[in-house]
């Protein structure tokens, strides 16, 4: 009778595995030796910068073996991840299955319902993040989880007190040493790709380069007034730009359409409206495509800093301190005194995106530029 070894990362059971044949003898049995779940499905860019942890685990112990639970939205970013042996989404059968198996460690890094229920169903030998308790309330299931937990209680701790950026923070709620990780998004990084994929990308989506090509990503989602800066801004900042020789384009996804094509008009020539039909992957490479990406704190900036793209982030509503730019780039903050707030709402007027000036956007810009090129002729 064949013995077959379950525990290899690359047993099926419902079909043969890649290599069809069976486990007697098999020259590539690979257990999975600790098997590490992940919790992280949303939002996208939070996906995106809990990614630094793929490289961190990459140095622990081996072998391991990852199955992470992400978002369908954000499942183009992580398929065919080299570091991730199991990628789920959230549903009936997913829980169904996590349920009869054994981790040795999960890490529950998102607040929803749906994960931190799940949290404290799953047999692991060890937990770190957030779960539970019995009356249905969020709580920290690790002493080292804490600290996020109070970041979310805490207005003072999180708008003023904390210094942490967001990958210090998980990293000390899973355990693991923080050393300035980079986001791990293979296929999206810019030292992969060369000028030839580079121009492929821009002239895909209508754009011939002549100079440094700077991407305006203006939109912010809709889930915090004023993270997204104004159209006149915009519109000003293309043509300052435009007239020192850059090439303006302008990202977006469908929901900036409407904006992207009235800061066009304002601008005047000065930059090309990309349009907003784009995939999320295809979208990633538009922006990593870009030499410099001004952008507010939203999912163009993470694609920007994956790509390692420079950028310069224009912060209202949310907290500068919280996203780690890995020294390429520059953060402006609104000087209004009511900053941070993290407001759905906000009828202030002039307000605090209102408040950032033209002219110092395009100087920081200018800045990045004169930086860019030096590194250029190196």
């Amino acid at each position: 009778m064949i013995q077959w070894k379950t525990h290899c990362r690359h047993f099926r059971g419902e079909k043969p595995c890649r290599f069809h044949r069976d486990c007697d003898g098999c020259p590539h049995e690979s257990p999975m030796g600790r098997r590490i779940l992940i919790f992280k499905i949303g939002a996208l860019g939070d996906v995106l910068r809990t990614t630094p942890l793929l490289r961190a685990l990459d140095k622990t112990p081996s072998p391991r073996h990852i199955t992470w639970l992400v978002g369908e939205a954000a499942q183009p970013l992580l398929d065919e991840h080299p570091r991730i042996d199991r990628l789920l989404t959230p549903g009936f059968e997913t829980t169904a299955l996590l349920e009869v198996e054994k981790f040795d460690l999960l890490l529950s890094l998102d607040k929803d319902a749906y994960s931190t229920a799940l949290a404290m169903k799953i047999d692991a030998a060890e937990r770190r993040g957030f779960g539970r308790d019995r009356f249905g309330a969020l709580i920290p299931i690790h002493p080292q989880s804490q600290y996020a937990y109070d970041l979310g209680l805490l207005d003072d701790l999180k708008f003023h007190q904390n210094q942490k950026t967001y990958q210090q923070i998980i990293f000390e709620m899973c355990g693991l040493e923080w050393s300035e990780q980079e986001y791990d998004l293979p296929g999206f990084d810019r030292d992969a790709q060369d000028e030839s994929w580079k121009r492929t990308q821009l002239s895909a989506a209508g754009v011939h380069a002549n100079g440094p090509v700077v991407g305006l990503n203006t939109g912010a989602g809709g889930v915090f007034a004023n993270k997204a800066w104004t159209v006149q801004g915009y519109a000003d900042l293309a043509q300052r730009l435009a007239s020192q020789g850059c090439t303006v384009v302008l990202l977006g996804g469908s929901s900036e359409t409407a904006k992207n094509q009235k800061i066009a008009a304002l601008a005047q020539g000065a930059a090309v409206d990309t349009g907003g039909h784009r995939s999320l992957t295809e979208f990633a490479h538009l922006v990593g495509a870009c030499d410099l990406v001004v952008t507010g704190d939203t999912l163009g900036m993470h694609l920007a800093i994956a790509a390692q793209v420079p950028v310069i982030v224009l912060f209202g509503s949310t907290c500068p301190q919280e996203i780690e730019l890995y020294g390429r780039g520059e953060k402006i903050v609104t000087p209004i005194s009511c900053h941070p707030c993290y407001r759905k709402t906000c009828d202030i007027s002039p307000s605090c995106q209102d408040l950032i000036s033209t002219a110092a956007v395009h100087e920081a810009c200018s800045r990045a530029l004169s930086a860019i090129s030096s590194r250029a002729r190196m």
